[in-house]
């Protein structure tokens, strides 16, 4: 069974910063291709913040280009999303996505975490 922990969501006031961890376990994984964050506020649909690949090719959504940086840690099955400069817009839960594959060449499978709240005050 794969699962995916978040960690560091919380209160903060606009203009400030908060670092989001997801930490990725499984005994079925034999690698983790692709790596993300979600978002999803009250009343909206889940959207894309970040992704990054296995060779560290990130992707960003156009609203939080420039503020937020997406890395990963290949060795801890980690992936972090650094997040400055933090909007009341920014406000949502945080949820973390994994994309992994049992054996080379297998069909790809996508798992999720339960998520992380981040609330931003103006």
């Amino acid at each position: 069974q794969v699962q995916l922990v978040e960690s560091g969501g919380g209160l903060v006031q606009a203009g400030g910063s908060l670092r989001l961890s997801c930490l990725v376990s499984g005994r079925s994984i034999f690698s983790i291709n692709a790596m993300g964050w979600y978002r999803q506020a009250p009343g909206k649909q889940r959207e894309l913040v970040a992704t990054i690949t296995s060779s560290g090719r990130t992707n960003y959504a156009d609203s939080v280009k420039g503020r937020f940086t997406i890395s990963r840690d290949n060795a801890k099955n980690t992936v972090y999303l650094q997040m400055n400069s933090l909007k009341p817009e920014d406000t949502a839960v945080y949820v973390c996505n994994a994309v992994w594959v049992v054996v080379v060449g297998s069909p790809a499978m996508s798992s999720w975490g339960q998520g992380t709240q981040v609330t931003v005050s103006s």
